[in-house]
């Protein structure tokens, strides 16, 4: 391990602050610069001495660090100002200048390191301003006079495109390689006051991606914002990166004074907001970005003297991610849904919009798996006679910035994976690897994985042909796991095995046990590799049978495959059954043509067969509709059927009014709805139906709902919290509230802290109602309710969600948070709590009356050197 990893295990390391902003102040002549007006890095060949001399004011008053005059110094940048020849040169002399400074200041307590500085450039991949190749080409050849002149670490930083970032990195390794030795790579995104980066990437995601590359050693956040923006982003980072921390904040958000850019926050303020994101969120490396100045830097490094990080506790689940978010291999009660439409092998459609180059007609296609729960997109674009590699290029530079999930790279062509992987930001899956051709092949996809930070599907193939019994799947799987990350280094995690599904409609007596050996090679894959993931081309199994038995035999065997230990699946969500909802005959017989349970004058092939000989015959048998309208109502709900709807609510009002309609009819089948969710028989797309048809329902009946006051009782903030997309329960509220008299400003999904404290304050609302579905959502919400205490508001607070239960609530959050706090266990109990809230009955604390903090601003003189559990914790606010 390097000194330089070594003593930050050991204290908090402080960088320097802003080069350019001390470089304006020094008012050097043009001529320094050769003429070439904001070219720094020239500085380097022209004036060393002053960019030394910066080097070593940072040094004086503290900094641990300083990085490199070489923010632009890429051939690609220095281009554009006819120095790209001498990229190398300017470099490695920055690097020196800078080692030059250190030595100076460098005792046997106190080591002083130099970071080699490597900006975003002015191009990006993603946005198509210039290729992977060209950058690739030009961040080698930066980090290789890094490199040369000595410095102790690379940073990736101000980081705007996570596949610039992936690139740069890569580039960083390249030229560790041809040097021979080994230095920590530093990754640092910038995330924009919309809460993503430039080109929309999440903070997750953008930790998901960075985390494959284990020689990143440290990944941060710089630039874009204060310190007080980028908190709840740290608070992501420090909860999900297992790296050590850097965090390098502007003075504040910069504002227009006298016509010049002006950085509002103090040194004082700077050095609480750090101190505090080492003792609450356990930030191991901090530092200043634009507008810190020595001065910032000094009282930083007084305020971190004898200071360790705060120990994080830090899980990154398995993932994958695409330019925009990530998502986890194994799904909260669902499956990992791997979109098959968008394969030219597998969907006769999507080959016919490749054969006709109708580039939007396949997007389209993209789009709508999506749309219909998707979470994985495979993409394939093998076809005989045509160019897979420019068909691949062709479809990603369209398909990674329209289509939100992460994708599948399906190609047995190593030329055809790599230009896809140049082009998709993200943690991509690569489909396949197997050992058919001894493990040559499977290395150099390896290769590629390892490169561009691709997980993997790996089939259980070998020289000897496809493993058909559960002993040959593991055996194989095992030699696979252990080639892969014995001699690559990939992580088991980002192995996903596909134990190979068979159809078993051959009838022959070699098949008949097909499905029973893949659903046991599943169970044994994931036992003796329990960090692996099981994966399954699921419609195999019924090739060659009848659309009507397929769906059923596809939805069983995905059912028993699931318990068996399967993640996810490559199949087309609307042609799956749920499993409750399959006719029971069908059902037993599917069971027992999967499990092989054959008797004499019994076939249960056969037997399946026959009772789909009507060609009309439907996948499930016919079900007379209840007579009484509550029940087909209710019936509704559960099966998502929307045809007739209208009709039906129509009835039910001449008995009902439509609040009771909602509340007493309604409900209870989404209550059944969830029941079977949470049971496993019933997949996330058909949930999702069922909410749709609620929706729909809630949508017909709203305009007959009485409003009970001509104004408003009390204006209300609903959102679904950060990372959570489920919106159905939130909207039912919305429309509940609004329709008994209350304003009702709905954020939408997704939506963080921020967003939602701004709108509690522009809104002056009396209430915020925070909604999630998912397990995470919850952890999600207290992490929510102690920003409002560090920020020093209490507003009335309401909590919903699935995931939520009262206990919780009151046992765990009620605790944690200093306003009013309370739990809707559904829409008509936050209409309830609303009614109580605004009547006085339950505690209230209004935006009105608490929009300003309860606690004052600090001043300049306070005491940086006191630990952040006290006078300067986090429930001091910051502007």
């Amino acid at each position: 391990m390097s000194l330089f990893l070594k003593t930050l295990q050991q204290r908090v390391l402080v960088l320097d602050g802003a080069m350019g902003t001390t470089l304006h102040a020094l008012d050097l002549d043009l001529s320094d610069y050769n003429n070439l007006e904001n070219c720094c890095e020239v500085l380097n060949l022209t004036r060393p001495d002053a960019i030394q001399g910066i080097h070593e004011q940072f040094l004086a008053i503290g900094s641990d660090a300083v990085m490199t005059n070489t923010f632009g110094g890429s051939r690609m940048v220095l281009d554009d100002f006819d120095l790209g020849d001498r990229a190398l040169e300017i470099n490695e002399k920055a690097a020196r200048c800078a080692r030059a400074a250190c030595d100076k200041f460098a005792t046997k307590d106190k080591p002083r390191f130099v970071i080699g500085s490597m900006g975003p450039g002015t191009k990006l991949v993603t946005l198509g301003q210039t290729t992977w190749d060209k950058m690739l080409a030009s961040y080698t050849e930066q980090a290789q006079g890094l490199i040369a002149g000595g410095v102790d670490a690379l940073l990736v930083e101000t980081c705007q495109d996570i596949l610039q970032t992936k690139c740069a990195t890569v580039a960083c390794i390249d030229a560790m390689k041809k040097a021979n030795v080994e230095v920590p790579i530093i990754c640092s995104f910038t995330v924009e006051t919309t809460g993503t980066m430039l080109v929309g990437t999440e903070t997750l995601a953008a930790i998901v991606a960075l985390d494959a590359y284990p020689e990143v050693k440290i990944i941060g956040m710089n630039c874009a914002t204060g310190p007080q923006e980028m908190s709840e982003h740290v608070r992501v980072l420090a909860q999900n990166s297992t790296r050590p921390i850097l965090i390098q904040p502007n003075a504040g958000l910069p504002e227009l004074v006298d016509g010049k850019p002006h950085f509002p926050l103090s040194p004082a303020e700077m050095a609480k907001w750090l101190v505090e994101f080492v003792e609450v969120d356990g930030v191991a490396m901090v530092g200043g970005c634009c507008g810190t100045t020595p001065e910032h830097l000094k009282m930083v490094a007084e305020a971190m003297k004898g200071r360790t990080a705060k120990v994080r506790d830090a899980r990154l689940e398995p993932s994958c991610s695409s330019l925009y978010q990530a998502v986890n291999f194994r799904q909260d009660n669902a499956l990992l849904s791997v979109g098959e439409r968008t394969n030219a092998n597998g969907s006769r459609k999507f080959k016919e919009l490749l054969a006709n180059n109708d580039l939007d007609g396949m997007v389209q296609v993209a789009r709508n798996q999506v749309k219909q729960g998707s979470h994985v997109l495979d993409i394939c674009t093998a076809y005989v006679g045509r160019d897979e590699v420019a068909d691949m290029t062709g479809l990603l530079k369209r398909t990674v910035g329209e289509v939100t999930v992460p994708l599948m790279i399906d190609s047995t062509e190593t030329p055809v994976i790599e230009a896809a992987l140049k082009l998709a930001g993200g943690k991509c899956i690569i489909n396949s690897i197997n050992l058919e051709d001894g493990e040559e092949k499977l290395d150099r996809i390896c290769e590629l994985a390892r490169r561009h930070g691709s997980a993997l599907v790996a089939l259980t193939i070998d020289e000897e042909g496809m493993a058909k019994t559960a002993d040959r799947k593991v055996e194989i799987a095992q030699r696979i796991h252990d080639r892969v990350t014995q001699h690559h280094g990939i992580r088991a995690s980002d192995l996903i095995f596909d134990a190979l599904t068979f159809t078993l409609a051959t009838g022959s007596e070699d098949d008949r046990k097909l499905g029973l050996e893949t659903i046991e090679g599943i169970r044994r894959i994931k036992e003796a590799m329990p960090d692996c993931h099981a994966i399954l081309g699921l419609s195999n199994v019924s090739f060659g049978l009848k659309p009507p038995v397929r769906k059923v035999l596809n939805s069983v065997f995905l059912h028993h495959a699931r318990e068996a230990g399967l993640d996810s699946a490559i199949i087309h969500a609307t042609g799956i059954l749920p499993y409750y909802k399959i006719d029971e005959k069908q059902k037993k017989t599917a069971e027992d043509l999967i499990f092989d349970r054959r008797e004499e004058g019994y076939d249960p092939l056969m037997e399946l067969i026959g009772l789909f000989d009507d060609a009309d015959s439907t996948a499930t048998a016919k079900v007379e509709k209840p007579s009484n309208v509550e029940e087909r109502l209710k019936l509704r709900i559960i099966e998502g059927d929307r045809v007739g709807l209208d009709a039906d609510l129509t009835e039910a009002m001449t008995t009902y009014t439509p609040l009771d309609i909602v509340n007493d009819i309604l409900l209870d089948g989404m209550k059944t709805v969830g029941d079977l969710f949470g049971a496993g028989q019933m997949q996330l797309p058909f949930v999702l139906q069922s909410a749709e048809t609620m929706k729909a329902a809630v949508g017909f009946l709203e305009p007959f709902m009485d409003r009970t006051d001509s104004e408003s009782k009390g204006k209300v903030i609903l959102a679904t919290v950060r990372g959570d997309v489920h919106d159905i329960g939130k909207n039912l509220v919305d429309i509940i509230l609004s329709n008994n008299g209350y304003t009702i400003v709905n954020l939408g999904i997704k939506q963080p802290i921020s967003a939602i404290i701004n709108a509690w304050q522009e809104h002056q609302a009396d209430a915020i109602g925070m909604s999630g579905l998912l397990v995470k959502s919850t952890v999600v919400m207290k992490e929510n309710l102690e920003v409002l205490n560090e920020r020093g508001f209490a507003p009335t607070v309401i909590l919903g969600g699935a995931a939520l239960t009262r206990g919780y609530v009151e046992n765990d959050l009620t605790p944690v948070y200093e306003g009013p706090l309370h739990y809707a266990k559904d829409a008509f109990d936050g209409l309830n709590l609303m009614n109580r809230i605004m009547a006085g009955e339950l505690t209230t604390s209004s935006g009105a009356s608490t929009a300003a903090p309860v606690a004052a601003k600090p001043q300049v003189e306070v005491d940086i050197a006191t630990p952040a559990h006290s006078t300067i914790a986090r429930d001091v606010p910051i502007p």
